[in-house]
């Protein structure tokens, strides 16, 4: 992963080469294929966040995307993912994800 500084906390995007994909089951037992589209962690709550797509969405670059975003714990062989409950949570992601968009238009 590499390391992007920005004002606020660090955004770690997965390798360049090939994109890093998530499976996210539904309750139903569906299962959805998702891109990973950085993670982050915040020191201060010492929780950490990954923000996706879904993978097989089309969409022109006027057209805004469907992220979805993920408090998770544990690493890459017990990689758990809760929802994010709060709305204190919730600045901090949409914050994070207006900076990632912002450094994308660049």
């Amino acid at each position: 992963m590499s390391e992007h500084e920005h004002n606020h906390y660090p955004i770690f995007l997965p390798d360049s080469e090939e994109k890093e994909r998530i499976v996210i089951p539904e309750e139903n037992g569906d299962e959805n294929l998702f891109d990973v589209l950085f993670y982050f962690d915040v020191p201060e709550t010492d929780k950490s966040y990954v923000v996706v797509v879904p993978a097989e969405q089309d969409t022109d670059d006027d057209e805004e995307q469907e992220v979805f975003a993920f408090r998770y714990e544990g690493d890459d062989e017990d990689f758990k993912l809760f929802p994010i409950e709060t709305d204190e949570e919730w600045d901090i992601v949409e914050e994070m994800i207006n900076t990632f968009s912002d450094e994308g238009e660049e």
